[in-house]
C-alpha cells in the first residue's frame, strides 16, 4: 500500500516572526555576553593585584630615584617639589589613558591582552579611514622609541658602574685611570653576562639585587640626612633655563610607561589596575612622594655638586659609602644584562628572517656582543652621566610616555565619544605641546651643555 507523501504544517505569519526573533535573539548572544579578556589569558597570568603592585614599584624605583637631586639642582627646592608633584600627576594619568585604551581595545577586537606597540597599532587600524595607513608607523615608532630609551639607560648604568669603581680605586691608590678606561673595563663583565639569553638564569640574581638596591638607597638617605645644612642656603627656585632639564631628568626618573603593559597583561584582576584607589595611583603616588623626598633631601645636602647618582656624592673615605657605591655598581651590571633584553629584541625581530634558521644562534650571539660593544663605545666617548638621562628623558620618554599615549587615546575616541569640543581633545592637545616643548627645549640645553663640557 502506497504512503502518501506527509503534508508539511502550515507556518501563520505569527510563527515566522517569532523565528526572526529568535534567530535574531540567537544571533546577538555574543553581544548580549560581551568578550571579556581577563578570562582567555593563559594560567600563567595569575599576577595578584598586590604582586602587581610590587613590580610596579619595583620597576620604578631604578636609578632615576638616585637622579632626582639633579632634577632639584636644576629647579630649586621649593619648584622642583611642586614640579615633581605635577610631573608623577602627568605620567600617572598618561599611563591610565594608556591602559585605557588598551583594555577597551582588547575587547574590541577580543584579544586577551596587549603590548604597548599592538596598542598604538591597532588603535590606528581601528581608528578614522584617514589615519588607518599610519597603523605601522605607529607600531614602528612606539617599538624604537622603547629600544632607544632602554639603550639610553644602558649608558647611563655604565657611566655610573665606571665613575663608582674609579672613586673607590682612587681612595685605595688603584691606577689613576680615566672614567673612559673604566667605561672600557666594563665590556669584561657586560660581554659574557648579555650573552645570557635566557631570563629565568637572571632571575635569582634579580631578587638579590632588589634588596641590595634598597639597601643602597637607604644608605644614601642616611647620609642625605645626617647633618643637613640650612634651607636658606639652598635655592628655592633657579632660573627659566633650567626648568627644560628638569623636566627631562624627572621624565627620565619617573616615567615607567616600558613595564606598565606587561605587568597589567599578567594580572588575573586587570580591573584593579585602575581606578581609585588602584594599583596604578597606589604606585604613582608612593613614587612621586618619595622622588620628591629623595630629590629635596639629596639636592639640600650638596647642593651645586650634586651628581646624576646619589651614591656618587657619598664620601669616598667611609666604609658604609664605599659599600654602597659597589652595591650600585653591581645592581647597574645586572640591570644593564635586563634592559638590554628590549633593545635586542627589538633589531633582532627585523633581521631574524634574513638570517637562515642554522645561523640564528650565532647571529644572536654577534648582535648582542655588536650592541654591547657600541653602548659601552658610547658612553666611552662621551662619559656624561647627566648629559645621558637628559637626553633620554628629553627624547624618548617625551615622545613614548606622552605623545604617543594621548595620540593614541584621541584616534580611539574619534567618532566615538570624542569631538571637536570635547574636553578630553583639548586636554590630549596641551599634553602633546607639554611634550613638544619638553623635547625641543630639553634637547637644545643638552646639546649646550655637551658643547661647553667639550
Amino acid at each position: 500500500m502506497k504512503k502518501e507523501p506527509e503534508i508539511p504544517p502550515i507556518r501563520t505569519v505569527q510563527d515566522a516572526y517569532s523565528s526572526k526573533i529568535e534567530l535574531a535573539y540567537n544571533g546577538s548572544r555574543e553581544d548580549l555576553d560581551p568578550y571579556v579578556p581577563a578570562e582567555h589569558r593563559p594560567s600563567e597570568s595569575n599576577t595578584s593585584s598586590f604582586g602587581a603592585l610590587a613590580h610596579l614599584l619595583k620597576a620604578s624605583l631604578g636609578s632615576g630615584v638616585l637622579a632626582m637631586p639633579l632634577a632639584f639642582k636644576n629647579a630649586g627646592l621649593l619648584v622642583g617639589l611642586i614640579g615633581t608633584l605635577i610631573i608623577g600627576f602627568i605620567c600617572g594619568h598618561v599611563i591610565h589613558v594608556l591602559v585605557k585604551t588598551s583594555q577597551q581595545l582588547c575587547v574590541e577586537v577580543k584579544k586577551p591582552s596587549l603590548g604597548y606597540a599592538d596598542t598604538c597599532d591597532l588603535v590606528f587600524q581601528n581608528g578614522p579611514k584617514p589615519v588607518r595607513k599610519f597603523a605601522p608607523f605607529a607600531r614602528e615608532l612606539a617599538d624604537w622609541a622603547l629600544a632607544v630609551t632602554h639603550l639610553g639607560a644602558c649608558c647611563v648604568y655604565t657611566v655610573v658602574v665606571a665613575e663608582s669603581f674609579k672613586q673607590v680605586s682612587d681612595v685605595y691608590g688603584g691606577p689613576n685611570w680615566s672614567v673612559t678606561v673604566y667605561c672600557g673595563l666594563t665590556l669584561v663583565v657586560l660581554i659574557p653576562l648579555t650573552q645570557i639569553s635566557t631570563l629565568k638564569y637572571l632571575v635569582p640574581f634579580s631578587a638579590l639585587a632588589n634588596f641590595v638596591w634598597l639597601g643602597s638607597i637607604c644608605i644614601s638617605i642616611y647620609y642625605c640626612l645626617r647633618d643637613p645644612p640650612k634651607i636658606s642656603e639652598r635655592n628655592l627656585a633657579t632660573s627659566i633655563t633650567g626648568i627644560p632639564n628638569f623636566i627631562s631628568t624627572s621624565l627620565f626618573a619617573m616615567e615607567g610607561i616600558g613595564v606598565v603593559m606587561p605587568v597589567e597583561n599578567e594580572m588575573s584582576k586587570p580591573q584593579h589596575f585602575l581606578g581609585c584607589p588602584g594599583v596604578l595611583n597606589i604606585a604613582m603616588s608612593a613614587v612621586a612622594v618619595l622622588y620628591g623626598f629623595v630629590g629635596f633631601a639629596g639636592y639640600l645636602n650638596f647642593g651645586e655638586e650634586v651628581r646624576g647618582s646619589l651614591t656618587l656624592n657619598l664620601p669616598q673615605d667611609e666604609i658604609l659609602a664605599q659599600t654602597a657605591k659597589i652595591l650600585v655598581a653591581c645592581v647597574m651590571l645586572l640591570s644593564f644584562a635586563l634592559v638590554y633584553y628590549v633593545p635586542v629584541d627589538v633589531v633582532w625581530r627585523r633581521v631574524q628572517d634574513r638570517i637562515p634558521a642554522r645561523g640564528h644562534r650565532w647571529g644572536m650571539a654577534a648582535l648582542r656582543f655588536i650592541g654591547t660593544v657600541l653602548i659601552v663605545g658610547v658612553a666611552s666617548a662621551i662619559p656624561k652621566l647627566e648629559l645621558f638621562m637628559e637626553l633620554v628623558g628629553a627624547v624618548c620618554l617625551s615622545v613614548m610616555g606622552l605623545l604617543l599615549p594621548a595620540i593614541v587615546e584621541t584616534v580611539w575616541l574619534w567618532g566615538r565619544d570624542l569631538g571637536p569640543c570635547n574636553w578630553i581633545l583639548w586636554k590630549n592637545c596641551l599634553i602633546g605641546i607639554f611634550s613638544i616643548i619638553a623635547m625641543v627645549s630639553g634637547v637644545a640645553y643638552s646639546i649646550i651643555s655637551l658643547l661647553e663640557h667639550l
